[in-house]
């Protein structure tokens, strides 16, 4: 509950100071570099360091990029259709195609299911989530960020110079080492402010004022992201008949996540229509914590 706590309050603070005129408009560009540069390669370095890994926990791996790939697809063709503009597609694609498995998900995960399954949440966030957005999600903001087509050597440049991605190369180059406790408790503190930042970030950005003229695209990012993913996951571990189990039911639940916020960091540097991004986040967090209790509730009626 603290953790969710923090998450909105750390939003009310950021639309507070905007709207108090307290901080500069382009203050969130700011706290954004500080979370790519240093809280989240702090996070990735410190969790990813010691993580054992097992290989039944393989699909629930791939699920987050099943799904950004389907939704990467899916918002492509209703961008043709609906004739989007490419910086509007990208957001869709990056806000709407990752989940919030970190921040939201983790708490969700211990208060709906217990602390048993947040090794499996943890795993699914790192090495399913984070990884997809360090390599494929910033392959798709490079490419719907550029006015021409880039190189294939600036986007491989683009892709391997991104901080959090150089940091679990790092982590895992180091496995065999073990970290000094100073060393740890600095990365430790340093990640703690990973969650705060991004959520002042959002509040700087978000604008109330807009919401009337996004509501289409907000509505097809968030149709996707808090409906289509779960039912999708649900579908297949029907089809398989994999039944109710830890790996299943905080499958479901980390599916179900709103947006996540480090994803809209990544388009909002690679400014990718900002004001949808926010909005989305902003939105889709409250939004989706209803959303995705009642498809945890939905899994376990089904699979009763």
């Amino acid at each position: 509950m603290s953790n969710l706590l923090l998450l909105f309050g750390c939003l009310s603070a950021g639309i507070l100071l905007r709207s108090g005129r307290r901080v500069p408009d382009n203050a969130h560009q700011t706290i954004n570099a500080v979370i790519i540069y240093v809280a989240l390669p702090a996070v990735t370095l410190r969790l990813m360091h010691g993580f054992e890994f097992d290989e039944d926990h393989l699909w629930p791996i791939l699920m987050p990029w099943g799904l950004f790939a389907i939704g990467a697809a899916v918002f492509w063709a209703l961008g043709r259709w609906l004739d989007l503009p490419r910086a509007s597609i990208g957001a869709l694609t990056l806000v709407g195609g990752f989940g919030n498995t970190s921040f939201v998900g983790l708490p969700m995960i211990e208060s709906l299911h217990g602390g048993h399954g947040l090794a499996l949440g943890l795993l699914i966030d790192q090495l399913g989530s984070y990884l997809a957005l360090s390599t494929v999600g910033v392959l798709a903001a490079t490419l719907y960020a550029a006015e021409k087509r880039p190189t294939p050597r600036a986007i491989l440049i683009k892709v391997a110079t991104f901080p959090p991605l150089l940091a679990l190369v790092l982590a895992l180059l180091f496995r065999p080492l073990a970290f000094p406790l100073p060393f740890e408790n600095v990365l430790a503190r340093i990640g703690d402010t990973l969650a705060p930042l991004a959520l002042l970030s959002v509040g700087l950005q978000l604008r109330f004022d807009a919401l009337r003229a996004q509501l289409r695209l907000l509505g097809l990012g968030l149709c996707y992201k808090l409906i289509a993913c779960p039912a999708l996951v649900v579908v297949v571990i029907w089809l398989l008949d994999a039944g109710s189990g830890t790996t299943t039911t905080v499958s479901v639940i980390e599916a179900a996540m709103p947006p996540m916020i480090g994803a809209g960091i990544v388009a909002a540097q690679a400014k990718l229509d900002t004001p949808l991004v926010s909005t989305m986040i902003g939105i889709g967090t409250p939004v989706g914590l209803s959303t995705a209790t009642a498809w945890h509730w939905l899994f376990e009626l089904l699979m009763a």
